[in-house]
């Protein structure tokens, strides 16, 4: 697109070129350079600027433009052509961040020029007066009628109500495109393209600042199913620390950059109702999180790991002080609808900087004296001694480089002034990360919508006078081809969880299935004479049908009136998406009043049966909790009826022995072979009463969108809590239930 307007500048320069009847509003590119040439030019049309991306440069100017019908001679202090003041376009939509055009409508950052809120921008003029019948002002006109001593005995005086106060106007609000604007009003549009790992590395690559912040956002309906688990290999970011009490933090990257990593679990308020019981579950998440990210992270620490929830504000307050804390650059990346833009709009941190200034220029040389002073340890006076040697190095790297973004601090009066050429060559038509935005105390932010793709570009905006900015990056897509594609376009919206789901109980009786969406999913028992329990924590409808009754309305080949969410003619696209055990062991949690701490108190050991769980991941839509109870296996008696053998450490001691020196001869076995003796993994012990882990079939299009992970058992997450009888201090009050029943009838 800037290759073209280019060519467009160079055919409007040429003065054979130009039409009269050319409006200049039309491109903005006329916007940004005068008509006429040198000659001809006003005495106030002030030279351009150089602009660079490693700058902090204003992204909305005021151009002054000479007028069409003004003559092309020099002006005179007597007589000065008319003038007209015009604002161009923003460089990219504050909404979604695609670069600004008027060109295709349906790609997104197009600008409708007669647009009341376009045309409102476009044409402001803080100068302008209104009319006088505009401003009067009703509420005073009927204050001036009032008898003047009502007025003294309210407090006010005639003189004060003669006066004309005058309110500067505010300009207007930057903008959005139209496809952002349809977004917001008619929940209409199209999606962008995703872009993949390695652009978004290489649009990291690309930033000004020395240190870089990522925020691996993920989405806590499907967690960890939306999380990204090469991220860390791809953005070449150091490991994670392990749980080694002398790990150390490893946050140096190449060229003398700094870039660490967080997680962020978004819409955690779907997974419990109160801010104490999401909380509990953090070892829970940490160990899933382990699991997700793979072998070499088996044993990381994960204290960098956050349930977020910016619809009822829990811990945004703290990301957003560690975001105005750490400055530099914070770059929001994870998959499509993970809820990015809304968590950008709570941790911004909005209304801060007017008075910002960098500490480090402004200490002068006694407080230096005064921070080595206070240094009460050897540690603590080399640590200030590397803190204030850091700071002269950067200071003098901000020196040498006049063009860094730390070294300009300019007001926003200044950088509204400031004039931009497009055309210089300190841009770079090719770059991956666009310009900021102008710096503002409430900038307008990114627009959230469930629509997979609203963000188009990176959107930059930058916060504190240059201490640093908050980067929306564009969604990674989450499949090849979204699971929407296979819903009807009227029920694609509801396959978002918005609020958490209080799940309904489904049994699975032998030979019977459960759809959910009228075929979307099917979830089909493969271990017979078993009974399954689903709670089903999706915003779409679940149906318990037999199971070739299910088979042919997920196959569209049935003539049951059964509610359906699939589009026509993707029946024959339904696939295995694999089968999956209940292969943890949930006994203790789901087993009741039997092992309730507040109840019978039974250890599951010793309980003749034991209860298999697992949870099926369905990509960005939920999860559904399937548990079976399996019998123990024949001749197995509990733990408290065997009777203990006093020699059983001893023999314990020895079989580990007799094991340990097995395992080195068969390694010296194979290194006398010229081989790499392989470790055989034993089975747990925990299972060997169990014959076989209950499992189950999962049907979805194409054989995707579907994943598992450790139980949560979010069916007993939340809820009242229960106290024992012994332990309550006030009689609970009676249930009048059975009072009213028998009343019923004596009042007939």
């Amino acid at each position: 697109m800037r290759p073209a307007l280019r060519q467009t500048r160079r055919l409007l320069n040429d003065q054979h070129a130009l039409h009269p009847s050319i409006p200049t509003f039309l491109c903005p590119a006329l916007l940004r350079a005068p008509i006429a040439h040198a000659n001809q030019r006003a005495q106030n049309v002030r030279p351009a600027k150089m602009f660079s991306t490693f700058r902090a440069t204003s992204q909305e100017t005021t151009v002054t433009v000479l007028s069409e019908s003004a003559p092309p001679t020099a002006p005179s202090e007597k007589s000065l052509p008319a003038t007209r003041i015009r604002r161009p376009l923003p460089r990219a939509c504050p909404g979604c961040g695609a670069p600004t055009q008027i060109y295709d409508k349906k790609e997104a950052g197009f600008y409708s020029l007669n647009r009341n809120a376009v045309a409102k921008y476009l044409e402001f003029d803080p100068e302008a007066k209104e009319s006088e019948g505009k401003k009067e002002d009703v509420y005073t006109k009927a204050l001036k009628q009032m008898d003047p001593t009502v007025l003294e005995e309210i407090g006010l005086e005639r003189d004060v109500l003669e006066e004309k106060n005058e309110i500067d106007a505010s300009p207007p609000e930057t903008p959005v495109c139209d496809r952002c604007h349809n977004l917001v009003h008619h929940r209409v549009g199209t999606p962008i393209y995703h872009p993949s790992v390695e652009a978004i590395q290489q649009t990291i690559a690309e930033s000004p600042h020395r240190r870089n912040h990522i925020y691996h956002v993920v989405d806590a309906a499907d967690f960890p199913l939306s999380l990204i688990p090469t991220l860390q290999s791809t953005l070449r970011i150091p490991k994670l620390r392990t749980k080694n009490r002398r790990a150390k933090h490893k946050g140096w990257v190449a060229n003398d950059r700094i870039a660490e990593v967080s997680f962020i679990i978004t819409r955690s308020d779907l997974l419990a109702r109160k801010k104490e019981d999401v909380d509990a579950l953090m070892p829970y998440v940490q160990n899933v999180l382990r699991d997700a990210l793979g072998r070499t992270n088996k044993d990381a620490r994960l204290g960098n790991v956050r349930l977020v929830s910016a619809k009822r504000g829990w811990w945004t307050k703290q990301v957003k002080e560690e975001i105005w804390e750490r400055g530099g650059a914070g770059w929001m990346v994870g998959k499509v609808n993970v809820g990015k833009s809304n968590l950008f709009e709570a941790v911004f941190p909005k209304g801060r900087g007017a008075d910002y200034q960098d500490v480090r220029r402004i200490r002068s040389a006694a407080e230096r004296e005064a921070m080595l002073q206070a240094a009460q340890s050897l540690d603590e006076l080399i640590a200030v001694q590397k803190q204030l040697a850091d700071e002269d190095a950067q200071i003098e790297r901000q020196e040498q480089n006049p063009n860094s973004k730390e070294h300009q601090h300019q007001s926003a009066d200044t950088a509204e002034e400031k004039q931009i050429d497009e055309n210089d060559e300190d841009l770079d038509p090719d770059a991956l990360l666009p310009p900021a935005q102008p710096y503002t105390l409430y900038p307008v932010l990114p627009i959230v919508s469930s629509l997979p793709g609203t963000t188009a570009s990176p959107i930059r905006i930058p916060f504190g006078r240059n201490k640093g900015e908050l980067v929306d990056m564009p969604g990674l897509a989450r499949s090849s081809q979204g699971l929407e594609t296979f819903v009807q376009p009227k029920a694609q919206d509801d396959l978002i969880m918005k609020s958490r789901i209080t799940a309904q109980r489904f049994i699975l009786k032998p030979g019977q299935s459960l759809l959910l969406g009228g075929g979307l999913i099917r979830i089909t028992p493969v271990t017979q004479d078993m009974i399954f329990l689903i709670h089903p924590f999706v915003p779409i409808e679940p149906h318990v049908t037999r199971t070739d009754k299910a088979a042919a309305l997920q196959a569209q080949v049935s003539d049951r009136h059964v509610e359906s969410i699939l589009a026509e003619d993707v029946g024959s696209k339904m696939h295995s998406a694999g089968r999956f055990k209940l292969k943890w062991d949930v006994t203790k949690k789901l087993a009741g009043p039997l092992t309730s701490s507040v109840a019978a108190k039974m250890r599951p050991e010793n309980l003749p049966f034991r209860i298999f769980s697992t949870d099926i991941l369905v990509e960005g839509v939920g999860w559904l909790e399937i548990s079976a109870q399996v019998r123990r296996a024949q001749g197995w008696k509990p733990v408290g009826m065997v009777k203990k053998d006093p020699n059983a450490a001893r023999n314990a001691k020895i079989a580990v022995q007799k094991k340990m020196a097995e395992e080195l001869r068969l390694k010296r076995e194979a290194k006398m072979r010229g081989e790499q003796y392989v470790k055989t993994r034993d089975e747990e012990e925990d299972v060997q009463d169990v014959s076989e882990f209950p499992e189950v079939e999962v049907f979805s299009p194409l054989g995707k969108f579907v994943g598992a992970r450790m139980p949560m058992c979010a069916s007993i997450v939340s809820g009242p809590k229960q106290i024992s009888s012994r332990e309550r201090t006030t009689r609970p009050r009676r249930s009048m239930k059975s009072v009213k029943a028998q009343r019923k009838p004596m009042e007939k």
